[in-house]
């Protein structure tokens, strides 16, 4: 990207106090969206407001004109696949930071999937260690729910979340068994953390390479029935209702499982969710003609369930918006369909496509903002997402109906697997800031 510059943060350095002016400020947490102004002072936001600075900057202080841009809380990314340690051919910690800052993204919670998996603290501290080395996108891991991501016996839960994890997840995989996913919610119960779970039945997905149905029958794939989804979803609930405990659905996507989720919050269980934008944006005939960039997982549904994500995303019940980013590379991706990878990146498409719910009127902008800041951070218990004194300065500058076409090549994210390339798209992050420093601009 010719028209892009990134700066690392260098910790250590002092900063000064740096003015935001002539912005449109907006943060979903407290309702603000007003034009005005932003004052940060070292790494935490000093003040903001519509009234600051209506009598000019004080002299000593450095002047930004934002030239009527939105000013933004950081995007909130709870999904993440980083691929380091172990698969750097895929992605790597600095070049997913690269991707998120570039799309607005300043914090990202990332899937202990990787190799060795996040399962002991000197996983943990590694990962941690090298986002801030990175200087870019603040990372927080997941750690494993489960020893060797293997669903038999839990993982260390206590000694990780010591060491930093923000919840306990199998990642990719789901816990499929009810007596393991009993003692995961009542272990991570003791310490007020949440399970994270992948909603899929193995037994009714294996082998599945697309959503089934009629669109499968006519191009010859064996296809993962829309239940498996719910089969899952319905039992964990019940297991959330002998437990007590906290559990968060990963990237919901069919009408069911919606309908669920909707009784089971209605009956106050500690449940919450979240879909991807795959999920709203694009349903099974994106596949077209075997086209591995649209093999997801869980993978692209009817027209008929992307609508009920939609609506559950309008009346509350999916709680939050996800990039659910899984880099692969090309020779993962470059095969017969039924052999290829399933996932796509989606970093840098978080925000343009997130922003369709805006421009199609199905949310406000504060509501599709909501999505991926402030609510995404409350879940997981991260000071992020929302503007707010005293805060860390973690926000973005981004114009909402920039015009642009998703072309995967051109992607910063080191694996190029987006179910969103050629796709027309609105909204684009101008400049990144994080702890105070502008680690992202983009010229022109």
């Amino acid at each position: 990207m010719d028209d892009a510059v990134w700066t690392a943060a260098k910790t250590g350095e002092p900063l000064g106090r740096v003015a935001y002016v002539n912005a449109r400020l907006l943060d979903p947490a407290s309702g603000l969206d007003a034009k005005g102004a932003v004052l940060t002072e070292g790494e935490s936001i000093a003040d903001f407001g519509a009234d600051l600075f209506k009598g000019g900057v004080p002299s000593g202080i450095e002047t930004i004109d934002c030239q009527g841009l939105c000013l933004a809380p950081g995007l909130v990314d709870i999904r993440v696949q980083i691929r380091e340690p172990g698969e750097e051919h895929k992605g790597t910690i600095e070049s997913a930071g690269m991707s998120a800052t570039a799309g607005g993204i300043t914090t990202m919670i990332c899937l202990p999937n990787t190799k060795p998996i996040i399962a002991d603290m000197s996983v943990v501290e590694f990962v941690a260690r090298r986002a801030r080395l990175s200087g870019l996108a603040k990372i927080y891991p997941y750690a494993a729910a489960t020893k060797n991501l293997e669903g038999k016996e839990l993982a260390e839960m206590g000694i990780l979340a010591e060491a930093g994890a923000v919840a306990f997840t199998d990642g990719e995989r789901a816990i499929a068994d009810a007596q393991v996913m009993r003692r995961a919610l009542i272990y991570a119960k003791n310490f007020g953390l949440t399970i994270v779970q992948h909603p899929e039945e193995p037994s009714l997905s294996r082998g599945g390479g697309m959503n089934a149905g009629e669109v499968a029958t006519r191009l010859g794939l064996s296809g993962i029935p829309a239940a498996a989804e719910v089969i899952m979803i319905e039992r964990d609930i019940r297991l959330v209702e002998m437990t007590g405990g906290r559990l968060h659905f990963a990237h919901v996507s069919t009408a069911a499982a919606i309908e669920a989720i909707a009784k089971a919050k209605a009956r106050g269980l500690a449940i919450t969710c979240d879909t991807a934008p795959p999920y709203f944006a694009l349903n099974e005939n994106s596949i077209g003609e075997y086209r591995t960039f649209a093999k997801l997982s869980p993978p692209l549904r009817s027209e008929k369930d992307r609508v009920a994500v939609v609506q559950g995303l309008k009346d509350g019940t999916i709680d939050a918006v996800a990039s659910d980013h899984a880099p692969h590379d090309e020779d993962s991706k470059r095969l017969p369909f039924m052999q290829a990878a399933a996932g796509g990146v989606g970093l840098e498409t978080l925000l343009p496509i997130a922003l369709e719910l805006f421009h199609n009127g199905h949310l406000s902008l504060l509501q599709t903002l909501a999505k991926i800041t402030d609510v995404p951070a409350r879940l997981m218990g991260l000071r992020a997402g929302r503007l707010e004194k005293g805060a860390p300065a973690d926000f973005m500058l981004f114009d909402p109906d920039y015009a642009w076409q998703v072309i995967a090549d051109d992607l910063i994210s080191k694996a190029k697997n987006s179910p969103f390339d050629g796709r027309l798209v609105q909204g684009i992050a101008r400049q990144t800031v994080i702890d105070g420093r502008t680690v992202f601009r983009r010229k022109g």
